[in-house]
């Protein structure tokens, strides 16, 4: 009996609970307070806001993860005997540079502009959350709508990478205290300057309608000359073959993973530096443009080097995507998709004769720092004065062979050369004081026994025997009496 109750109770209550609902409801959504338009309008800025916080955030990962792909890429193009050091390096850069960043580089680059040279606060982010809990936003010299630690990260990651280019063309003789003094000058000082000058809303480059969107100059050619300074001055690897036949690489497997995870980053790399998503059209242009002069690059190189060696050379077509890479990265938002394919080839046999000019200097770049990132950054930034599509460009301008005249154009040059002729310079000073106070090259016992050896005391491969070694090993172990497995 009483189970049959139960389920009328439960229609009872039920039907009691909606006529209350019934009843206050619509005094509830009264005393709500109607949405109007200011309110919906400040609700769809906070949402842009987080929907771009998150977009930038995931790409400066991306972006920072690419010091894995440099870390494999000059690991397996280097000899067996500088690998622990090339990966030590690559570790540490990103450590000191972010420390520098945030006490100096951060506010030289996008702090208040003096005279459009040089930014003079933002220091150690001096900027305080509100007394009501929110956030600064953005910076001095940046109208991104980010918060000022999203826009500082980001940044970060591009830092990194300049200095992570450098320590690939003085890989397997660079003294390690060298390294860590030139990578934090770099990151507090000549770096962030250049950023000031282009990216800086106040810069002078920028205020004269300088073109790069995501750091063929900024970067890339800011790494490749201050690398091939640090090659030239160092002098080249002990042993290495006569000039004009590159030193075979020690693990092309490494190299070939490197490049993939490089051209994978290239991904956060350039569609993130559109620093939001309100574009979409134009995420997806970057994108696309970004792969094209990859693939074209790559394809390029690999095609042109087996015209002169008639073989199919992995390490060319490697460094032919990396140059694609390089030379899109300054127009990759402002040029079309066929112009994308034009400077990836034009990066693909630039690579070529690129790494031919760098050894008939004598200077040895093991990794084709110079070749790939200066000579490609360069072409990268002036080929926007060349192929810019004026509904793309920032100020509305053509480039030379779209009709629009020499405007464009004249600005890239100048800029590039501005650009080169003051990291040159910088580079020079700087590591000929290291040179001065010997802290630019290896000791010449590390020459001799090997970088790996003598500054770190390691081997990339301390299991990996000659088949002499091992069959000695084993006779001698077979003389012995057991022991456990990891006391030998």
């Amino acid at each position: 009996m009483n189970q049959r109750i139960r389920p009328l109770h439960r229609l009872l209550a039920l039907a009691i609970g909606s006529m209350v609902f019934a009843i206050f409801a619509p005094t509830i959504v009264q005393a709500a307070d109607p949405p109007t338009l200011e309110s919906l309008a400040d609700t769809t800025t906070k949402l842009q806001i987080s929907i771009d916080t998150t977009w930038v955030m995931l790409t400066g990962f991306i972006v920072f993860f690419m010091q894995t792909g440099f870390a494999m890429l000059e690991a397996g193009l280097l000899r067996q005997r500088g690998v622990v050091n090339a990966l030590v390096e690559n570790f540490v850069d990103p450590c000191i540079t972010i420390l520098v960043w945030w006490g100096v580089g951060f506010g030289i680059a996008f702090g208040t502009s003096a005279g459009g040279f040089i930014g003079t606060d933002t220091f150690f982010l001096s900027q305080l959350p509100g007394a009501d809990g929110s956030y600064p936003m953005g910076a001095p010299g940046s109208t991104a709508a980010l918060n000022t630690y999203t826009l500082f990260f980001f940044q970060f990651a591009f830092a990194a990478t300049a200095s992570t280019i450098t320590t690939g063309s003085m890989a397997g003789r660079a003294n390690f205290v060298g390294d860590l003094i030139y990578s934090a000058i770099m990151g507090a000082f000549s770096y962030p300057i250049i950023v000031h000058w282009v990216w800086n809303s106040e810069g002078w480059l920028a205020k004269m309608g300088f073109h790069d969107f995501a750091g063929s100059a900024v970067v890339h050619t800011v790494g490749g000359w201050t690398a091939i300074v640090g090659a030239y001055l160092i002098g080249p690897r002990p042993g290495r073959p006569a000039w004009g036949t590159l030193p075979p690489a020690h693990n092309l497997g490494l190299a070939t993973l490197g490049g993939m995870i490089l051209w994978f980053g290239w991904f956060g790399f350039n569609p993130g530096s559109t620093l939001g998503t309100g574009n979409t059209g134009l995420i997806g242009l970057v994108t696309i443009n970004t792969a094209l002069a990859s693939g074209a690059g790559a394809l390029t190189a690999i095609f042109f080097q087996y015209t002169r060696s008639q073989k199919w050379d992995l390490t060319y077509c490697l460094n032919g995507a990396l140059a694609g890479l390089v030379g899109i990265t300054a127009g990759c938002a402002f040029v079309l998709p066929w112009a994308a394919v034009l400077i990836g080839i034009t990066g693909g046999i630039l690579i070529v004769l690129g790494i031919d000019l760098i050894e008939a200097m004598h200077i040895d770049d093991p990794v084709s720092a110079f070749a790939v990132h200066g000579i490609n950054g360069m072409m990268g930034t002036i080929a926007v004065g060349f192929l810019g599509q004026k509904e793309l460009t920032m100020n509305g301008k053509a480039g030379l062979l779209l009709g629009g005249g020499f405007d464009l154009l004249g600005v890239q040059i100048l800029g590039i050369l501005a650009i080169a002729v003051f990291t040159f310079a910088f580079a020079f000073v700087m590591f000929s004081g290291l040179k001065a106070i010997d802290k630019l090259r290896v000791h010449p016992k590390g020459d001799e026994i090997g970088i790996d050896a003598y500054e770190h005391g390691a081997t990339v491969w301390p299991d990996v025997y000659a088949v002499e070694e091992f069959v000695e090993e084993q006779q001698n172990h077979s003389k012995n009496p057991p022991i456990g497995t990891f006391e030998g």
